[in-house]
């Protein structure tokens, strides 16, 4: 076999293993992470008025929990104004479902902060907020990333989970809706939750 054609079929060999070395690196990740079966569970936060809501709460509707905090600059304000337009669009079967704000910020963030914050979105928005020990529950529960990150002089910001969850009428969780996607595209897997949940 000429010299070059060992050379090239050498180079091919090498990127061939490469790829399958990338792959069996990215699947196999993916493998280890939690199915949507495997997340959720129990909670016990408090809603703007200082009620407890628990998980038992959801069942009976659709649920859209979405996790983050009042002090975000765009992350959450997006979603929130999104999630709000979707609402609108939904029109009368808007009110079949659970939309749930969830502040992961346990220092700042009480009952009257949130009612504040959620003010300028749709009403049917419920913010909940809990102590330490209850958020990081639920955001284990739910694998929530979350991070606080110091932006100096005492005070700092959070990184965190952008994803809006899907559950359905029993509570489980069944999809997400990722950060970018726009309320008209969000709107079909919504009633397609309604229909089959």
């Amino acid at each position: 076999m000429p010299r070059r054609d060992v050379a090239l079929l050498s180079i091919g060999s090498l990127v061939l293993l490469l790829t399958l070395a990338v792959f069996f690196v990215v699947f196999g990740r993916q493998s280890e992470g939690p199915t949507l079966a495997e997340l959720g569970g129990q909670f016990q936060l408090v809603d703007t008025e200082g009620g407890v809501v628990t998980q038992d709460e959801l069942i009976g509707k659709p649920t859209l929990l979405f996790f983050g905090f009042t002090y975000c600059p765009d992350v959450c304000p997006n979603t929130l104004f999104k999630l709000s337009r979707l609402i609108q669009q939904l029109g009368p079967q808007a009110d079949q479902f659970n939309y749930l704000f969830v502040s992961l910020d346990w220092q700042r963030d009480g009952p009257e902060q949130l009612a504040r914050y959620l003010s300028v979105f749709d009403e049917r928005i419920r913010g909940l907020s809990g102590n330490e020990a209850q958020i990081d529950a639920m955001a284990d529960a739910y694998q929530v990333q979350y991070e606080r990150v110091s932006l100096g002089q005492g005070d700092y910001t959070l990184s965190h989970t952008a994803a809006t969850y899907l559950l359905d009428r029993e509570g489980n969780v069944v999809g997400t809706l990722a950060y970018d996607v726009e309320p008209e595209f969000a709107k079909a897997p919504l009633i397609s939750l309604l229909s089959s949940s």
